[in-house]
Formats: C-alpha cells, sequence, structure tokens
C-alpha cells in the first residue's frame, strides 16, 4: 500500500487527500492550522461559492493564467463531478445567479464537513499542528525523489509520494504564507512571480472616492483603458470604497489589469452610469426632465437620475453648479453632463494587499508539471495541486474549481501503484 503525505489542509489538499485514500492508498494529511479549511470558511462571504454548473468550455474560458494546461485535470473531475461529490457527501447545492454554486444551507462549514466525512471514509489520518520545514529527497538527476517531509518540530515522515497544496499567499491570515514555494524551489521546480489577484483597486481619485465610500453601482458598465486599448470591460456591480473601488467587477478587472499596474502604470477607468440608454435615450430623459422642473437647482433633480452620494462628483466632472436653474442649463452643458453619465473618468494607480486578495496570481510554473498526473518534473513522487500552481481564473466559482480539479488528479495519479 503506497504511504502519501498531503501538505496542506485547503480545498485541494482535502479533495486530494480524499482521493488518493480512496484508490487505496495510506494518507496522512498534515495541516499546520489548529482547523482544516480556514479559507474556505471565508470564500463567497462565508457561503462558499464552490464551483459554477455553466458548460466546462465556459469554465475553462474563465481561467486566464494557463487555462489549456487545466484540460487534463478538469476532464478528469468536471463541475458536474464536483456537484455530484458534494451532494453524495450530505452537502445539498443550489444554483444562483450567474450559475454560481452554494451548498443549500450557505454555510462554508458544511462543504468542510463533506470534505471531512469523505476522507474519513477513505482512512485518511490528519494532523493538525504540523508544519512542514522540508521535503527529504533521495538520488540526483533523473533519479531524484521525494522520500518524506521534515516538520517543525524536527520530526521525520517517510513516503512513497507527498502532494503539495499548500495554497498562495493571499489572505495570510488563514496560513497561506507561501511555504509551498519554497519547497517547490528545492525540488527545482520554477516559480513566477506573484501578486494579489480578484482584490479591490486603488484610485488616484481618492478625496472624490472617500466621499462616495459605501456606494453600490448596480446595472453598471465599468471599461478599463490603457492610452487607446481597451482593456478590461464588465457589466455589472461595483462599490466605491475610501481607497477606490471593489466589487464583482472590480475584482474581476484585477484578474486582467493586475500585471499592468504591477509596473506602475496608470489606467483609465470609466464607469457608465446608464449603459441601457442611448446618448440619444439620454438626452431625450435630461429635456423630460428640466422640461418638468425649469425653476428647480440642478442637484435636487439629478435625484432622480443618481444616487444622492454620487451627484456630486457627476456635478464636479461635468462642470456645472448645482445652483443652476433647469431652464438655464446650456446645450453644452447637457452634453458635459450626458459625458459624465456615460463615462464618468477616474485613474487606477494599484492593486490592494494580498490581505483582501482572493487569489494569488503567478506561482509553480506549469511548465514544471505533467499535466496529465500534475507530478513534478523535476522530482519523482511529487506531485502539486491547487493556488500553489500559477493558475487563477474569474470570481463566480472557477477557482475552487481548479482546486477541486487538480486535487483530484493529484490525489488519483499520487496513489496509482509505481
Amino acid at each position: 500500500m503506497r504511504q502519501i503525505i498531503v501538505v496542506g489542509g485547503g480545498a485541494a489538499g482535502m479533495m486530494a487527500a480524499a482521493a488518493a485514500g480512496a484508490a487505496g492508498a495510506r494518507v496522512t494529511l498534515l495541516e499546520k492550522n489548529e482547523k482544516l479549511g480556514k479559507k474556505i470558511y471565508i470564500t463567497g462571504k462565508g457561503r462558499c461559492n464552490l464551483t459554477n454548473a455553466a458548460p466546462m468550455r465556459e469554465v475553462q474560458a474563465q481561467v486566464v493564467s494557463n487555462p489549456r494546461f487545466l484540460y487534463s485535470a478538469f476532464q478528469a473531475f468536471t463541475n458536474e463531478d464536483t456537484m455530484r461529490f458534494f451532494e453524495s457527501a450530505g452537502c445539498p447545492l443550489k444554483v444562483e445567479r450567474g450559475d454560481r454554486v452554494f451548498p443549500v444551507s450557505d454555510h462554508a462549514s458544511d462543504v468542510i464537513r463533506a470534505l471531512e466525512r469523505e476522507m474519513q471514509a477513505a482512512g485518511v489520518r490528519v494532523s493538525l499542528h504540523a508544519e512542514v520545514r522540508e521535503l527529504l529527497f533521495a538520488g540526483e538527476g533523473e533519479t531524484r525523489a521525494v522520500t518524506g517531509v521534515v516538520l517543525t518540530s524536527g520530526e521525520e515522515l517517510s513516503a512513497d509520494a507527498v502532494i503539495l497544496a499548500t495554497g498562495g499567499i493571499s489572505y495570510p491570515a488563514t496560513g497561506s504564507t507561501g511555504d509551498g514555494y519554497r519547497f517547490a524551489e528545492a525540488a527545482g521546480m520554477a516559480v513566477t512571480e506573484r501578486y494579489p489577484s480578484l482584490v479591490p483597486l486603488i484610485l488616484k481619485e481618492q478625496e472624490s472616492c472617500a466621499a462616495m465610500q459605501g456606494l453600490s453601482l448596480k446595472n453598471v458598465t465599468i471599461t478599463l483603458k490603457d492610452g487607446k486599448k481597451k482593456v478590461y470591460e464588465g457589466f455589472g456591480e461595483a462599490l466605491f470604497t475610501h481607497f477606490g473601488m471593489s466589487g464583482p467587477l472590480l475584482l474581476s478587472a484585477s484578474a486582467l489589469v493586475g500585471p499592468l499596474l504591477r509596473t506602475k502604470k496608470e489606467l483609465e477607468l470609466r464607469i457608465d452610469l446608464k449603459p441601457a440608454l442611448t446618448e440619444e435615450q439620454l438626452e431625450q430623459r435630461l429635456l423630460r426632465e428640466f422640461d418638468a422642473n425649469k425653476n428647480k437647482d440642478l442637484k435636487n433633480i439629478l435625484p432622480s437620475l443618481f444616487p444622492q452620494s454620487l451627484i456630486s462628483e457627476v456635478l464636479r466632472q461635468s462642470g456645472i453648479s448645482g445652483e443652476k436653474k433647469a431652464r438655464d442649463i446650456t446645450k453644452a452643458e447637457r452634453a458635459a453632463l450626458r459625458q459624465a453619465t456615460k463615462s464618468l473618468r477616474f485613474t487606477a494607480t494599484g492593486l490592494r494587499g494580498y490581505n483582501e486578495a482572493v487569489v494569488t496570481k503567478g506561482g509553480v510554473s506549469v511548465r514544471s508539471l505533467s499535466p496529465a498526473t500534475l507530478e513534478s518534473k523535476t522530482v519523482k513522487g511529487l506531485y502539486l495541486a491547487g493556488e500553489l500552481l500559477d493558475l487563477d481564473a474569474m470570481t463566480g466559482g472557477f477557482n475552487l474549481q481548479i482546486a477541486w480539479s487538480t486535487g483530484m488528479l493529484a490525489g488519483k495519479s499520487a496513489a496509482e501503484p509505481k
């Protein structure tokens, strides 16, 4: 019976341990925290958006970094497989807007309990407060193989295979402190540059943002441009914060524009506050509002068009005094008001840090692994899964699907008799 050690008790690690145990291996899962799945507890605001029910080709299309590498893993364990796995493990699921899949209970803890039940059924031994200091190797060159791990306590544990599933460096309070990168480098594997992803954006106009802090925009279109080149466009929800903007649209944008902002570039951010209206329709709407309220101040008319806390910024960008009567608004001023409505402008200057990042972009290079098994090309018996790898996707359950698929493939591959 093959002895397998899984390092890391997060999403990918627990799935890998359950898969390897179910395939007949004797599995020990090492987790340095006091409990398993700490990051799962906080995903989806505690509800855990554990996958997405869209067709797998659409799921793959939402992977930002190295989507083709995931072909084998996604084939081996699809989103439908994921949903069957959790439902059969006693965690009923439901599908919400955007094909997002959640536990019926809305409790992330039920996802963790399901994984724990599967691991228990597969005979997995779980060791908490067990932090790995280093990997053990034997042989050189093409014969180099992993033989076990050394814990920070000094205890040595031997194994036929080791699965690294230590996560990235997002939400470091959950234990994601980048240990896996050090282990991978010691095994001769390449690690790419890492930075936060699915994270809020910092805007230059912080005074304006602070004045609108807490304002949630719904059904808006946000566009980010690098000079004349459009680098992101999305429709949905956004939120102003004291430092800039957050919300689903901005988190998704960060996955695509992060590399540009990392090189200290500024990007122009435009918000179309009324994407359902054409310029002509908006002009007619303004004319109707002004005609019906000729003697009112502009600032007292605009609440019919915008949330109250947004009005001063719209007026500032359109260059019109809020004290001006509707009857005195000129054609040029109407054009400026339309411009501010269809293209409210800000400047994105950076990303927030790992403490607010949903995932880590970058990681162990996928070129260091066999895509069919997730085994290291430099060290026999060493497998990797989850966020530790240079794989990331948009919001909507796609990153957890990467964790489940890579965890399942690594676990099954490691358990196969060699």
